[in-house]
């Protein structure tokens, strides 16, 4: 799928003008660490700055093509998986992003998953530094658990 290589290429790349091209204007990120998806293109694009910064000696390690409903609107969707290892403070973390498209190519919706659980954990405090850094969310009031379902 031509966008899923772009997609690995921007990633590859760090480039972020590239990635917010490949976004539909509405396209919603379905984290590890946050219940509620991370919603239109200037927040996930956002997200993904703070990601390329956190992620320390990411690279993709294989991918697999098909089809799945969305989370979004229960449509079966083309979508495609991309395995990936990164280390975030020191943990190594396997994942995988699934990429979910429209009908011009463009991704609607994004779902991340990671493992081991402390990888989480260490990936979910570097991730909120990030986005309060960056302005995208306000600091906590109070101190948050990282896997807070919010």
């Amino acid at each position: 799928m031509e966008t899923a290589e772009g997609f690995r290429a921007a990633v590859e790349k760090r480039d972020l003008t590239a990635l917010d091209g490949l976004f539909t204007e509405d396209v919603r990120l379905y984290s590890p660490v946050k219940f509620k998806p991370f919603e239109g293109r200037p927040m996930v694009v956002g997200l993904f700055g703070v990601l390329l910064r956190t992620f320390k000696d990411f690279r993709y390690v294989g991918q697999f093509e098909g089809a799945a409903e969305t989370s979004g609107d229960g449509e079966e969707a083309p979508s495609e998986i991309l395995l990936f290892r990164a280390t975030v403070n020191g943990k190594q973390i396997h994942g995988i992003d699934l990429l979910q498209f429209d009908e011009a190519g463009r991704i609607k919706e994004f779902t991340v998953m990671v493992r081991p659980q402390s990888a989480v954990q260490a990936l979910s405090e570097a991730v909120l530094a990030g986005l309060v850094a960056d302005g995208l969310v306000a600091q906590p009031d109070k101190p948050v658990s990282p896997l807070a379902h919010s």
